[in-house]
């Protein structure tokens, strides 16, 4: 990126290339950058104070999923204890960097983003990011629940890199790189599709990161775990699956697998009711289903009892599915 951006604050019209919005002075960018992610405290770059600064967003808002390409000037966010407890706290965010470098610091851990790096961080948690020049970042914000993994194997996969050196990184940081592209191209159904697609590659590049650390007592119990679910993934459909029908297929009793969910803060049969009213909420906003009865959608996840799917989505969503769809 440049160092100057045009004199524009103004939000341009929705249009094939996205909401773009531009900031002249850093407090704007600092006002602008809370109101289109989470709040965050906004900080200029060494010594520099809030001198002539630019800045620029452009956004693609696709349902659940947000894409924004950040283009600005050196400064830093920091999330603060303070403001999680304002709200905002239940997405992961991602980070690709496209141009400049910066470092992203969490739980204790810090990653340095150079081109083509890319790393996820959780705005539940505190976290800062810092860029000392002039650069370019893709943002994808979107809700947990999207992702498929518990918050114990998330919490080791924040700010470490997933981009260049990781055997699937390679292949998602392009992919990344030219779904940004494609979309300002795309609207409607497939734009959707598309963009819920890349939240799954996303979640099978950090799936494969929470199997493939090293193995000792803890993350054995861990690899077990996200085995059985990714099992469980792979069943939902199956009217028979329970807690006895999972721990026979992994010839453990079912008293073992219930401890390895409670160790996780869950249960078997919470996290298989959970996975399928994921899988049927994800077909109920997707425009390309609209057609598809209510009760096809439940019976294709595991739910073919019209009454039973329409009592445990309410409970678990406020709503029933038909008033689900329609607000989606």
């Amino acid at each position: 990126m440049t160092t100057t951006l045009p004199d524009a604050t103004a939000v341009s019209p929705e249009s094939s290339s996205g909401t773009v919005v531009r900031a002249q002075s850093f407090p704007q960018w600092k006002r602008l950058i809370s109101e289109s992610f989470v709040p965050l405290e906004t900080k200029p770059a060494g010594t520099r104070g809030e001198a002539a600064f630019a800045g620029q967003l452009t956004s693609h808002q696709l349902r659940e999923l947000a894409i924004v390409q950040v283009d600005a000037m050196a400064h830093a966010v920091e999330r603060t204890p303070e403001l999680i407890a304002a709200g905002g706290s239940g997405f992961y965010k991602l980070n690709l960097q496209l141009s400049g470098s910066g470092v992203l610091r969490q739980s204790g851990r810090q990653t340095v983003l150079t081109t083509g790096e890319l790393a996820i961080y959780d705005t539940g948690q505190p976290y800062t990011l810092s860029f000392d020049e002039s650069f370019s970042t893709l943002v994808l914000m979107f809700p947990k629940h999207l992702v498929g993994l518990s918050p114990e194997q998330m919490s080791g996969l924040t700010a470490i890199p997933l981009g260049r050196e990781h055997r699937l990184g390679r292949a998602v940081v392009p992919f990344l790189t030219q779904t940004a592209r494609m979309l300002p191209e795309l609207d409607g159904p497939i734009a959707h599709r598309l963009a819920m697609n890349t939240v799954d590659l996303l979640a099978t590049l950090l799936a494969d990161e929470a199997y493939s650390g090293p193995v000792n007592e803890s993350t054995g119990h861990a690899r077990m775990l996200r085995r059985i679910q990714l099992f469980i993934d792979g069943q939902l459909s199956n009217p028979d699956l329970s807690p006895s029908y999972v721990a026979a297929a992994h010839y453990i009793s079912t008293r073992s697998l219930h401890k390895l969910f409670e160790d996780s803060g869950t249960t078997a049969a919470a996290w298989i009711r959970g996975r399928r009213l994921a899988g049927a909420r994800h077909d109920l906003a997707d425009p390309l289903l609209a057609d598809v009865p209510i009760s096809a959608i439940g019976a294709r996840w595991g739910l073919p009892d019209p009454a039973h799917f329409s009592r445990i989505f309410r409970t678990a969503h406020g709503c029933s599915p038909s008033a689900y769809r329609r607000l989606n």
